[in-house]
């Protein structure tokens, strides 16, 4: 474990940006904690903390001169792999009338994230097996995801919409990173993670933590873990979903739920995406563009004629099986990390982990239903 005083950290920040990175990390902007590029410390959020709960976010000072002394705000780091609208192709018509196409691809951009949480690091290796497995890659994804560099801050402290100890993603970074920083409030307790980050290391004006340092950095991750009382039981999780299919919770939840797609947007690991031709005025020139999109749009289930899930009740349905049964069977892993996201910035504070066990609670349902 090495150490970096607290004002080094501009130094940190130099260094990449004379390597050629976009340093992106967290700002204060618009009374929340998002995602922007820095050009130095004086950009982060020293000072600042959220509080958060079911529906409720809300930044206030936190009375410490800490750099990431928040948890985390609205904004998925997904939208620099997985950009919510995106050009892939273009077709013009020359005055003869014929029509060439293009296969639109964006030049590289090295992108460094500055501040990446456990949580993140989960949902990220998790984008990777969806946009990157062996028998598909997705270009786009897989150029941004391979001019990255990762700097991951441990968390420490938790707000009550966590539960990523339950989905064992944190709030300790054990992978995935480059580098990965502890807060303490004289610097950073730094561990390098990848053969990138050991050479960043060397640029650094780093020297050994003593034990004290490393035990200071321990005991406010520890902190994190105890402040963390959301819990959601996973114990057989993927079976009692898909046999409860019929539960009456659906439609409690669907009286509530203003199928706003909110949770989704936020989410760090929701991937869905919708494809639309866009022509100019003239006709002469049509682009093919990805955008983000969400189960919980009636039209994304458009097909034949109509919606296969025309209701709230199956949308939210479709969307807490995939996220917690369905997704398992794709891709091998949970598709929830335990940010709780989407508790937070639900409208009408839906809380999943209640949700879940309510229904996984009884005794199973196995109908089949619409």
């Amino acid at each position: 474990m090495m150490f970096l005083d607290r004002l080094d950290l501009q130094c940190l920040i130099e260094q990449l940006l004379q390597l050629g990175f976009d340093v992106i990390g967290p700002r204060v902007d618009q009374g929340a904690i998002v995602y922007d590029s820095l050009r130095s410390i004086g950009d982060l959020p020293k000072g600042w903390t959220d509080e958060q709960g079911p529906g409720r976010y809300r930044l206030v000072p936190s009375g410490e001169e800490m750099f990431f002394g928040y948890v985390i705000g609205p904004h998925a780091w997904k939208k620099y792999l997985f950009p919510p609208l995106l050009d892939v192709l273009r077709s013009r018509r020359d005055d003869d009338q014929q029509w060439t196409m293009e296969v639109i691809a964006d030049p590289p951009v090295k992108r460094a994230l500055l501040g990446v949480r456990a949580c993140e690091l989960a949902a990220i290796a998790i984008q990777d097996r969806v946009f990157m497995s062996d028998t598909y890659v997705d270009s786009a994804y897989a150029t941004r995801r391979h001019n990255l560099f990762l700097i991951a801050v441990n968390c420490a402290q938790a707000a009550s919409t966590c539960f990523c100890t339950s989905m064992d993603t944190g709030p300790r970074c054990t992978q995935g990173f480059d580098l990965a920083l502890s807060e303490i409030d004289d610097g950073f307790v730094v561990e390098v993670g990848s053969e990138a980050g050991a050479e960043l290391a060397e640029r650094l004006p780093l020297r050994p933590a003593t034990p004290l340092e490393i035990e200071r950095a321990d005991q406010r991750t520890e902190r994190a873990v105890h402040q963390i009382t959301k819990r959601l039981d996973t114990t057989d999780i993927h079976d009692k979903l898909l046999s409860r299919l019929d539960h009456p919770q659906w439609q409690d939840v669907a009286e509530r739920c203003l199928s706003c797609a909110n949770c989704t947007m936020v989410c760090p690991t929701c991937f869905c995406s919708s494809v639309d031709e866009v022509s100019d005025l003239t006709n002469d020139e049509i682009v093919r563009q990805r955008r983000w999109d969400s189960c919980f749009n009636v039209d994304f289930s458009h097909c034949s004629g109509g919606a296969i899930r025309h209701t709230t009740r199956s949308r939210y349905r479709q969307w807490l099986t995939h996220k917690l049964a369905s997704w398992v069977d794709q891709f091998g892993m949970s598709g929830c990390v335990g940010c709780g996201r989407c508790i937070t910035w639900c409208p009408v504070g839906i809380d999943l982990t209640q949700e879940v066990a309510t229904i996984c609670e009884d005794t199973p349902v196995c109908e089949d239903t619409p």
